[in-house]
């Protein structure tokens, strides 16, 4: 793509992206920008590069194939992806590795853009995180409706558990699990496999063990395994501390001048907008929703964009405190 092409897509991104904007502005370019795009991509070999740094879930569930293949034909950009898990995907932004990064793990991304090393975090969809195991469900967790109760059964049984060990969004909040338990995990029954949400379903199954996984991931491996929901997350009714938010957020430019923040905001802009969300919403594993979109919203959230540490500058409807000022609402 020329320079000059590249610019204009971006201009136009940056109005989609600006504050007050209507769910039509936030959509994709213009026709006529999609279509000189579309005219000019140039082969593989010739592309624009964004360097995406991201949790594997996206990827084992096949949903960021999906994402970038639409996203390479209309912008003639190749995304090279790095499927490493939240903990090693904020990592490599930070290390100055990767242009973007598309996460789930809220406090980890509160550390990073209060560090300075991400700026412009947006929402982008969310699944929930659900409790698997055995059909036979030795430690009897089956239907319950508390996460961290179903946990402390587990330990109570020794029942085999498998914990991803990996720094991921899913072993944090995993942690964040036991803790709500009053428990620290230890012993025989409880193993670590230091691996990626597909490959840890795939040992659970094998060790008849549980496990926390996203919903998204076990949806796309279910067929191969041999193992139930048993705990559910908020998505079908269950325990809201088993919500799974996903942001995307771009690597601050003031930080790592030499990366490119120009297609770090032009796939932000892809992501969150309306050709975008549909595609999330529209993606499927036999005849299951993954992922749902979280980007159009009738009422403005300015809390995505903050840290949770000054939350406490917005009440929950996302109206300011007596005091404080916001940017203006469109």
């Amino acid at each position: 793509m020329k320079a000059k092409q590249l610019g204009l897509v971006f201009a136009v991104l940056l109005l989609m992206l600006s504050p007050g904007c209507t769910a039509q502005k936030e959509g994709a370019a213009p026709e006529a920008v999609a279509e000189e795009a579309a005219q000019n991509t140039p082969e593989p070999g010739e592309m624009p590069r964004l360097v995406l740094a991201t949790t594997t879930s996206t990827y084992n569930s096949g949903l960021l194939g999906v994402l970038n293949s639409e996203f390479q034909k209309r912008y003639g950009v190749l995304v090279e992806v790095h499927a490493v898990g939240t903990g090693a995907a904020l990592r490599m932004a930070r290390d100055g590795e990767a242009d973007v990064v598309l996460v789930h793990a809220r406090a980890k991304e509160d550390r990073f853009l209060e560090d300075g090393y991400g700026i412009n975090r947006r929402n982008v969809m969310y699944n929930d995180f659900v409790i698997v195991g055995p059909r036979s469900d030795p430690a009897g967790i089956r239907g319950m409706k508390s996460a961290a109760q179903a946990f402390a059964r587990i330990a109570q049984a020794k029942a085999k558990f498998l914990s991803r060990g990996d720094g991921s969004g899913t072993n944090a909040k995993e942690q964040e699990i036991w803790r709500l338990a009053g428990i620290t995990p230890s012993g025989e029954w409880y193993e670590q496999t230091g691996q990626g949400m597909g490959r840890t379903l795939t040992i659970a199954s094998e060790k008849q063990a549980y496990t926390l996984t996203d919903r998204g991931t076990f949806l796309a491996y279910k067929g191969k395994l041999e193992l139930e929901v048993l705990v559910e997350g908020p998505v079908r009714g269950g325990d809201p501390v088993l919500a799974n938010p996903y942001a995307v957020i771009a690597v601050n430019p003031k930080k790592y001048p030499e990366r490119n923040y120009e297609l770090a905001m032009l796939y932000i802009g892809f992501l969150t907008s309306p050709e975008g969300q549909r595609l999330i919403a529209e993606y499927r594993k036999n005849g299951e929703q993954l992922f749902y979109p979280d980007a159009l919203v009738d009422r403005e959230n300015y809390n995505q964009y903050l840290p949770v540490t000054i939350h406490g500058l917005y009440d929950e409807e996302g109206e300011p405190y007596t005091g404080v000022t916001l940017p203006p609402r469109g």
